[in-house]
């Protein structure tokens, strides 16, 4: 298989998947090259996602390295041999990568759990409320590249609009509602299409609110992803230089246990409508 310049996420989390099933059987790059019949430089190229690696391989390499989940087999070999080319792809170099990545774990979600402090969360943004945040960014983007963003925004939602919506919760702070970002006008439109939003069975939004004694159990944003297995879910944390996806077992670990902690302090879905029904009138 050729060599990929630039992999996506997805076919890094392959790799180190691989990586990780090598290691903890004790085998060193070149052994496990001796196992496939090539040289050390292509396993590495695999492992760090560089090379493609074709089901057959993905097996005898499970194989030797005595994995004995056949689940979890399953679903590398269906990482390995996915050829999906969704909508993201017409945004392949007009948008940095992270944004492209971030549609793809989207789309093969199996659940999606997000924490709010400051902002709405993006799947469940306004056109304009959306307009508002990334024409904050410093720098300033040119129209161009702020068009491409708002409309990306927008076309992340087919996870949740489709005919089969992945199941969606956010918990999301008092700061997060309050805060206009706009107007007055756009701050009322959001919150009425969260209401609108929030009825549907597979969407489920809490809020936080600011008279909540003692709360500190989360310090910042976070977006957990549900993988086919949970070995392979992913936390999706923002930085400046873009978004970092977070895979380690203890890592994620971490996480589960902080949205659970989070969601269990915040109001029930109904009180939470209440509370957003409420501030609207407020504003």
């Amino acid at each position: 298989m050729p060599r990929r310049r630039q992999p996506t996420a997805r076919q890094e989390r392959l790799g180190a998947e691989l990586r990780k099933l090598r290691e903890a059987a004790g085998l060193k790059g070149r052994e496990a090259a001796t196992l496939l019949g090539t040289d050390s430089a292509q396993v590495s190229q695999i492992e760090f996602g560089t090379a493609g690696v074709s089901e057959e391989r993905v097996r005898r390499l499970a194989s030797h390295y005595a994995c004995t989940d056949p689940d979890y087999v399953e679903a590398l070999v269906a990482m390995a041999t996915d050829r999906t080319h969704g909508w993201w792809e017409e945004y392949r170099g007009a948008l940095p990568t992270p944004f492209l990545d971030l549609a793809e774990l989207e789309h093969h979600a199996t659940l999606l759990r997000e924490v709010a402090l400051l902002f709405i969360p993006g799947l469940l943004q306004t056109e304009q409320y959306a307009r508002a945040v990334f024409s904050s960014r410093v720098p300033e983007l040119t129209d161009d590249e702020l068009e491409l963003r708002i409309r990306h925004r927008m076309a992340r939602r087919a996870i949740s609009e489709g005919p089969s919506p992945v199941p969606y919760a956010a918990v999301i702070h008092e700061a997060a509602l309050r805060i206009r970002v706009s107007d007055r006008a756009t701050s009322q439109a959001q919150l009425a299409h969260l209401l609108e939003t929030s009825e549907a069975e597979h969407i489920t939004v809490r809020v936080i609110p600011f008279d909540l004694d003692g709360f500190s159990r989360a310090s910042s944003t976070m977006t957990y992803v549900g993988g086919p297995l949970p070995r392979l879910d992913t936390v999706v944390r923002d930085a400046p230089h873009g978004s970092v996806f977070i895979d380690s077992e203890a890592q994620l670990n971490a996480y589960r246990t902080r949205f659970r902690k989070v969601e269990a302090v915040s109001l029930e879905p109904a009180r939470s409508r209440e509370f957003i029904h409420k501030l609207a009138k407020e504003l």
